[in-house]
């Protein structure tokens, strides 16, 4: 244990399509915690009613998807002026509706994706290929990639299954690649080589099933420009504590920004702890170092 709290609350579960993972994410944080010496309570969210014990300290978030990562959990907390691990409530809203984290790129002048949102029965303008996702969600849950035509409307159903609108991406050919950040390190970038370059939520979760080259095995240059694009988008969308950002670099060198990820999963297949470890830190250590980044 090192700093500044010794009772801290796991908030784990949730009520999003991410539950499941959100369970696993904050057992192994807590485990974490307790291996450092701290007093840690798992807390099970069920619902959006937060219930913590009086005397806590400090929370670890854990949880995933929405009220986890849209800012509803953070607000609560702001509210009672209790230290939370990651980003505030406004920096979270901004990075998981994505297409307000576009206009944020857009505004940055950040790489980006070229994309439109479309509501049921209009028209798509992007030429095909393309990648159909829900504005709202994570873990790659509704999110289709779109080669031939007839795909297109199976595509849109998908993510409408889980929003009211969708988001519709210009599809980059290349690498898959993310770069963490903990505090103001940037770790090393990580290369995702998924099943016939699908990284759906199967590819994410199923161990063994997707490939991670740790450091990404890219030129100097080419790490370092993903490394920088990384702290830009973070900062640009007032991101705090921790968080993983998503690119793909075209064969050509050229690295476009997808999303920002607030609050990456913790579980034995995670990216962020695998790029920690590149880097030195240890899944017990990088846990600690969070929780002492929490704020209010």
């Amino acid at each position: 244990m090192s700093g500044r709290f010794k009772r801290v609350a796991v908030l784990k579960g949730g009520p999003s399509a991410e539950r499941e993972v959100s369970l696993a994410s904050g057992a192994a944080v807590a485990g974490a915690l307790r291996e450092r010496g701290y007093d840690v309570t798992e807390v099970d969210v069920a619902d959006t009613a937060v219930k913590l014990p009086a005397d806590v300290e400090a929370v670890f978030i854990a949880l995933h998807g929405t009220f986890g990562e849209d800012g509803g959990v953070q607000a609560i907390l702001e509210a009672r002026g209790i230290p939370f691990t990651g980003s505030g409530s406004a920096a979270s809203r901004a990075a998981f509706d994505k297409t307000a984290s576009k206009r944020v790129f857009e505004k940055f002048g950040i790489a980006t994706a070229r994309y439109e949102v479309l509501a049921r029965g209009q028209r798509r303008t992007l030429r095909l290929p393309v990648v159909v996702k829900p504005p709202r969600q994570g873990s790659s849950i509704g999110l289709s990639k779109v080669f031939e035509e007839e795909q297109w409307a199976p595509a849109v159903e998908a993510a409408l299954a889980h929003d009211r609108e969708v988001l519709v991406e210009a599809f980059i050919p290349g690498a898959e690649l993310t770069v963490g950040i903990v505090g103001d390190q940037v770790l090393p970038v990580v290369e995702i080589r998924a099943p016939d370059g699908y990284y759906d939520y199967k590819a994410k979760y199923t161990k063994g099933l997707t490939e991670y080259l740790v450091p990404a095995p890219l030129a100097a240059e080419e790490t370092r420009r993903c490394q920088e694009l990384a702290w830009r988008t973070f900062t640009a969308l007032g991101c705090r504590g921790m968080g993983r950002v998503d690119i793909r670099m075209t064969p050509e060198g050229h690295a476009y920004v997808l999303e920002m990820n607030t609050i990456p999963g913790f579980t034995e297949t995670s990216l962020l702890p695998k790029a920690a470890r590149a880097a030195g830190l240890e899944f017990p250590a990088l846990c600690d170092k969070i929780l002492n980044l929490a704020a209010c």
